[in-house]
């Protein structure tokens, strides 16, 4: 019997020892994929947040390049009348896009007009003409760029465009975009040890942006006198101090680490990185492998102290056999033993289980960040494609802007030939056209207003109004004639009313896009009710969805569009937006032609009307 119980304690462990070399690895890697898994997720959407931050201001310089007085002010910057004029416009501009500054050159760099010409840091006067923005613009080209102003000492991402007049350069328009809201997105100064470490950094492998300000301007590779001399070229970080990183790079469960000294301490991350070839970055994410390590040494002990228990419980069995036969009370002592040492173990097990329960909590709580970050990808989606349609609704603008010009001169003309009544006619012309810019401004804002709205009860006539003044635009522009069809007498639909108008926005500006160019330009929106289901319909008559891409079209980033025309995201978030409201969206080709996208909402019950009243 003795030499039995040795040879399982030997098996044991020899057992014990496989699990510590080999298993210990295996159950590192593991927990490594999750952790990369977790962290190419949260790069992702950090992505896709400055991406869509960057895009809203993209087409703007042209636009403004456009304007008839910054023409001709570029063509006479030496008059004052001009230069006050231009200086309150891109004041204006700068303060309803939320952009950073704005500011106009001449083709010597010098700056003559900006949107803090009355401020202590003014660029009036200042020259920018060995910035790259600088000199891709002067060339005709469109042009990106990210430094830390000379002037202002603030970081930011730079949109230029020339200003062509009859086919001569004649400036060049700046847009300086602020990038700190992005960059406190990411839980700037967080000492947390799970929380995510996010940085930029540029072809020099600079830092530019961080969630560690500590980080700020330092770089990851050696800083050799070729990458200081190409920085200082274009004097993209000013006078800013730079400075090596302390970084060690390594390997952990066969995924690529990095140590850095934090904090007086060296902390081990997990790397995971996505370039941006646009601007020009690279954004990385670090996720700290200490819970990894931490989860590894658990589920090992663990493991190990069940083959130490499943060793003892044969040890015992096989000595209340060989008791048995010699003395009945030696069973009851050894019994007493087993289950003294059962209640240690499971203390034990206990406290392991509590550990688990700590972790869990922890990663409930990277979900939540994980669905407020697709709540912001959501917001992202709107304004991005309020920045397609700017340049459409400029153009709806301009025109009332334009025939109140006219109205207003004219009546002065009327008054001088006492013709009174014609006088006030225009003058009440005048009073709609303003008041339809009103109307289509509100719409916007609120469109644009992120929202924070919980599901009530919504009418589908009233979302619909405010829908086609925001859509307007859009369908003007592709020659689209849209009809539409909602009885007034159908009940109010359990949604949010500004998420569920840009669901609709979404789906009526991709009809529009679909037969833009055609012959057949109807969009026809129809809705009726089905039990307690209400069901909106969009057709159009466009080539329809092959059957080839129709399970992929809510994908997110999936687009047919062509490169610039869209980020693919409009379709996948009004189907989450759709399903969250528990109704369902989906797209189907009709029989006489082209593509019906059908929206399924549940009908309001009575609390929720009592709520919404």
């Amino acid at each position: 019997m003795r030499y039995a119980i040795l040879a399982a304690a030997g098996v044991a462990v020899m057992i014990g020892l496989g699990i510590y070399v080999q298993g210990a690895g295996m159950i590192a890697s593991g927990y490594m994929e999750e952790a990369k898994a977790q962290a190419n997720t949260t790069l992702r959407l950090a992505v896709s947040g400055l991406d869509g931050h960057l895009k809203r201001y993209e087409a703007l310089p042209a636009l403004i390049a456009d304007q008839q007085n910054v023409e001709a002010f570029v063509l006479d910057p030496s008059n004052t009348t001009l230069q006050a004029a231009t200086n309150a416009y891109l004041k204006d501009t700068n303060a309803l896009l939320k952009s950073s500054d704005i500011y106009l050159m001449t083709m010597d760099g010098q700056t003559i007009a900006a949107s803090n010409h009355d401020s202590d840091v003014s660029f009036i006067g200042e020259n920018f003409s060995y910035r790259p923005y600088f000199q891709e613009a002067a060339k005709g080209r469109q042009s990106r760029f990210y430094a830390l102003g000379t002037t202002s000492l603030k970081r930011g991402y730079y949109f230029s465009s020339p200003i062509e007049i009859a086919g001569v350069i004649r400036g060049v328009i700046v847009f300086k975009v602020d990038i700190d809201l992005v960059e406190d997105s990411w839980g700037k100064g967080t000492d947390q040890g799970t929380e995510d470490r996010i940085f930029v950094a540029d072809p020099e492998g600079i830092i530019f942006m961080t969630s560690r300000p500590e980080w700020l301007y330092a770089t990851t590779l050696p800083l050799s006198p070729g990458r200081i001399a190409r920085t200082q070229t274009s004097r993209r970080y000013a006078d800013a101090k730079l400075r090596e990183l302390p970084v060690r790079r390594g390997e952990f469960a066969g995924h690529e680490v990095m140590t850095i000294a934090d904090n007086g301490g060296d902390r081990e991350y997990l790397v995971v990185s996505q370039p941006m070839p646009d601007a020009g970055w690279t954004v990385s994410v670090l996720m700290d492998t200490g819970s990894v390590h931490a989860q590894a040494k658990t589920t090992v002990a663990a493991l190990l102290l069940s083959l130490c228990l499943a060793v003892l419980g044969l040890a015992v069995i096989l000595q209340r056999r060989a008791r048995l036969a010699e003395r009945m009370h030696l069973q009851a002592e050894a019994q007493n033993a087993l289950e003294h040492r059962v209640a240690e173990r499971t203390a034990d097990l206990a406290r392991v289980n509590a550990q688990i329960e700590e972790e869990v909590a922890e990663r409930r709580a990277t979900e939540q960040r994980l669905r407020q970050t697709q709540a912001d990808l959501i917001q992202a989606g709107k304004l991005a494609g309020l920045g397609q349609m700017s340049a459409a609704l400029s153009h709806e603008l301009n025109q009332p802007l334009a025939a109140a010009k006219t109205y207003a001169e004219t009546a002065g003309v009327l008054m001088d030939l006492d013709r009174t009544e014609e006088a006030r006619d225009n003058v009440r012309r005048i009073s709609a056209l303003i008041d339809r810019m009103a109307s289509i401004s509100k719409h916007l804002r609120n469109f644009a207003r992120k929202p924070n709205e919980k599901l009530g009860a919504v009418s589908l006539q009233e979302v619909m109004d405010d829908t086609l003044e925001i859509v307007a635009a859009r369908l003007k522009a592709a020659d689209a004639d849209l009809v539409v069809d909602i009885p007034a007498n159908l009940p109010k639909v359990r949604a949010g009313s500004i998420r569920l108008q840009q669901v609709l926005v979404n789906v009526i500006g991709n009809a529009a896009d679909a037969v833009e160019g055609l012959p057949d330009r109807r969009i026809a929106v129809s809705a009726s009710r089905t039990h307690d289901t209400i069901t909106v319909q969009v057709r159009d008559g466009g080539p329809g969805v092959p059957a080839s891409i129709r399970e992929r079209i809510f994908d997110p980033f999936f687009t047919t569009k062509g490169i610039g025309k869209g980020l693919g995201l409009g379709l996948s978030i009004s189907y989450n937006i759709v399903k969250d409201f528990g109704g369902s969206l989906s797209v189907t080709d009709d029989p006489d032609g082209g593509a019906v996208f059908t929206i399924e909402l549940d009908i309001a019950d009575e609390n929720l009307m009592e709520a919404a009243e």
